[in-house]
């Protein structure tokens, strides 16, 4: 399920914080702040989604999230990869290489990192 920019505002606070009450997740968002009412709103929005569920305190609620950020990043770019560049990798490297987004040093990382997961397929399969 894909997320608004608002909803991942919070989600990106939930996930540094653990848990938190709504008036701690809005001490932590950037100025101009939301109204504590849009961050509440915004977080049952995230908890009819799945993203996240809570304590109860009394009449308080402390939120937490039950995606990870990792659960979430990996289906958001698979999701990119899928709908930008036709289900291709190859591509999304390619494309980011030609416009000079990705800088030498940067590349060859990147060929270690593939260099070292080719390695350990090959050793795996």
């Amino acid at each position: 399920m894909k997320l608004t920019r608002a909803e991942e505002q919070i989600m990106q606070v939930l996930w540094e914080l653990k848990e938190a009450f709504v008036k701690e997740i809005l001490e932590q968002l950037d100025d101009p702040r939301p109204a504590y009412n849009t961050v509440s709103t915004i977080v049952r929005i995230l908890e009819k989604k799945g993203f996240v569920s809570h304590h109860a305190y009394g009449k308080s609620h402390k939120y937490y999230p039950l995606v990870s950020k990792e659960e979430y990043t990996r289906a958001h770019m698979k999701n990119f990869v899928k709908n930008y560049f036709s289900n291709s990798f190859e591509q999304m490297v390619s494309f980011f290489a030609r416009e000079k987004d990705i800088d030498l040093r940067e590349m060859e990382d990147i060929m270690k990192i593939m260099q070292e997961e080719i390695k350990k397929q090959k050793k795996d399969g």
